[in-house]
């Protein structure tokens, strides 16, 4: 049985050259579509088309047909099927969808063809159109973040869609599909490429070029063998033969899952791999894809992930505010059935049934959750069947917000959230969940998140962590809130206060919903000081830090007012000092050992000339300077 462990791949989509996406994207992009609408014209027209296969097969039941729709089977709107077959144009119904099937496949091929990518050293660049094309280029220094998520279909034909998370509006790139293995290989490369670090990555590569090397040495000049042309062919034969074959590029150039190897014993025999073991090797390695870990155990120590147990998860969503809400509405439908007012059922049956499907699908992506910290950054990763996960690299977190719910208070749990540059409040459903990097936790797992986001500053940040989730007044340093605050606000002004620590300023406040927000200085992006006409009259402000658009919001609601003004002072100095020193976005470059050239540094020296070589025309250096413009090559 296989123990669950991802494939690796040995080709570099990192290489400057232009790639295609998997030749199943086409299909799993707009083919789920075309069948969508397909199954829903079937599932609409099922009773006429039976009714039609009655009349062929079974003659003797023609006459109950043709009365029953002798009325209106001339009309095409109430009757379609009905009206070809009366009119005898069944054949050239069945000729028109046909071309349309065909013009439909040659579409998707010819968008498959056209949409090429590639990967340089300083950005991330896609082409695609077919009559109208775009050419979309992010930049690697603004990188947000990387997301792969593996939708449930599109796991079955181990693929994978990258997404890279760019600063702006609507500016992310999509890469949907790529081979799983391949996706996951991008991801480190773009990552490596965006922290600063220039080397190129060597791994799996110098080890199949030093194999097929060997085996072009061994084997008879100008006769290739079988495991050279499966194996090792990364350009675009290479990705034909993987094409061909069905298994991709993971699974017959590397030799994941036992196929790759199977091909090169058998080419070594001189005999071809049989279909069925091919076939047997390609699901073993779909079942190991399935049940491999979401986050890679050997990327952190396991002390460093968080997992959630699902009773946890069921039992916070249970508790949660959506509750409220879903009672609420069982009870209108109740006392609108048992009083007679059936009107109820079309306006709150809906609603409660949207509810539900809420609660329950945050249920479902809480399930296999967790957190770790890489070389690159945060792993945030999580789903049961369409699995997604994304790495969030350092210098990236603008704010940071800790939130209990009443409910959730006897229970110790908490949720932290995150702004991110690219991510909005009002975005869809998908880039919320991005936001949320604990869905529910104890105070314990809340100083690990903490931890993994604030790295340079976890130390000395954790006793200020320990007073701000439960303390009040001055515990742990916070600034104190004057008792003539309650005016504005009477539950929660003991809680309200402020304090800084290693750069990160650290808010208190709350009373029904408790939060905790940190805010690093180097990436705050202003601070205001605000007092209204009440707020003058009680000698009191308010105290606001601004950060990228998130879910996240970083306001001290009342202080004193000289100490709010001291704190917008002696803030805004810092901040100042702590983004002109901050080097966080490029961690690559300052690492031990890093080969890649630090922030600021100059360009690298042109190698010296060797004694008598004549030196380079200006045209031969242009052409060595300019970027190699090859065919692109399509992975699986």
């Amino acid at each position: 049985m296989s123990t669950g462990t991802r494939p690796q791949t040995a080709v570099n989509l990192a290489d400057g050259e232009w790639h295609r996406l998997h030749p199943a994207s086409p299909l799993l992009r707009g083919g789920l579509l075309f069948l969508a609408v397909l199954g829903f014209v079937i599932a609409n027209l099922r009773e006429r088309v039976i009714d039609i296969f009655l009349t062929i097969f079974a003659p003797a039941s023609s006459d109950r047909v043709d009365a029953e729709y002798d009325d209106w089977q001339q009309e095409w709107a109430n009757d379609p099927v009905g009206g070809i077959v009366s009119n005898g144009l069944v054949g050239w119904a069945l000729l028109a969808l046909a071309a349309i099937i065909v013009v439909v496949v040659i579409g998707f091929w010819l968008s498959w063809r056209m949409h090429t990518f590639r990967v340089t050293g300083e950005a991330v660049e896609v082409r695609s159109g077919i009559l109208f094309r775009s050419h979309r280029s992010a930049r690697l220094d603004r990188i947000q973040g990387i997301n792969v998520n593996r939708p449930l279909f599109a796991r079955l034909f181990g693929t994978a869609k990258l997404e890279i998370s760019v600063a702006g509006q609507s500016a992310n790139v999509q890469l949907a599909y790529l081979g799983s293995s391949l996706a996951d290989a991008l991801r480190a490369d773009v990552l490596r490429l965006a922290s600063g670090a220039r080397a190129e990555r060597t791994q799996g590569t110098a080890a199949a070029a030093g194999a097929a090397e060997g085996r072009a040495d061994a084997a008879a000049p100008g006769v290739a063998t079988e495991p050279d042309a499966r194996g090792a062919g990364t350009g675009s034969d290479g990705a034909a033969g993987a094409e061909s074959g069905g298994v991709g590029a993971a699974g017959a150039g590397a030799g994941a899952g036992g196929v790759g190897a199977g091909d090169a014993a058998a080419g070594a025999a001189g005999t071809r791999t049989p279909v069925t073991a091919r076939a047997g090797a390609l699901v073993t390695q779909r079942v190991d894809e399935f049940l491999a870990p979401e986050l890679d155990p050997d990327l952190a120590p396991p002390e460093s992930v968080v997992h959630l147990p699902l009773g946890r998860v069921i039992g916070s969503t249970l508790l949660g505010g959506s509750m409220i809400w879903v009672v609420i509405l069982i009870a209108i439908i109740v006392i609108g059935v048992t009083s007679g007012q059936m009107w109820v059922l079309f306006s709150f049956v809906p609603a409660a049934i949207g509810l539900v499907s809420y609660m329950w699908s945050r249920i479902t992506k809480s399930l296999r959750y967790s957190i770790a910290g890489t070389a690159d950054g945060v792993r945030i990763g999580y789903g049961l069947l369409s699995t997604a996960n994304q790495t969030i690299p350092p210098g990236r977190v603008h704010a940071v917000e800790a939130t209990q719910w009443v409910f959730w208070r006897p229970f110790g749990w908490w949720s932290v959230r995150i702004n991110v540059a690219g991510q909005s409040v009002s975005a869809s459903g998908e880039s919320t969940q991005r936001t949320i990097v604990l869905p529910v936790g104890t105070a314990a797992d809340v100083h690990r998140v903490l931890a993994l986001l604030l790295p340079d500053a976890a130390a000395d940040v954790e006793a200020l962590v320990d007073a701000g989730l439960v303390g009040q007044g001055d515990a742990g340093g916070f600034s104190v809130t004057p008792k003539r605050a309650a005016w504005l606000r009477p539950f929660s002004w003991k809680r309200i206060g402020l304090a800084e620590a290693s750069g990160v300023a650290v808010i208190r406040r709350g009373a029904l919903i408790r939060s905790l927000t940190l805010v690093p200085l180097a990436r705050m992006q202003s601070v205001a000081l605000s007092v209204g006409p009440i707020e003058r009259r009680l000698d009191l402000a308010t105290l606001r830090l601004h950060t990228v658009t998130g879910p996240v919001s970083a306001l001290l609601p009342v202080a004193h007012r000289p100490d709010a003004t001291a704190l917008f002072e002696r803030l805004a100095h810092e901040a100042i000092e702590r983004a002109a020193s901050d080097t966080s976005h490029h961690w690559g470059a300052s690492a031990p050992g890093s080969p890649g050239p630090g922030p600021g540094a100059g360009p690298e020296p042109e190698p010296e000339p060797e004694p008598g070589a004549e030196p380079a025309s200006p045209a031969d250096q242009a052409q060595a300077a300019a970027p190699e413009e090859s065919a692109p090559r399509h992975v699986d």
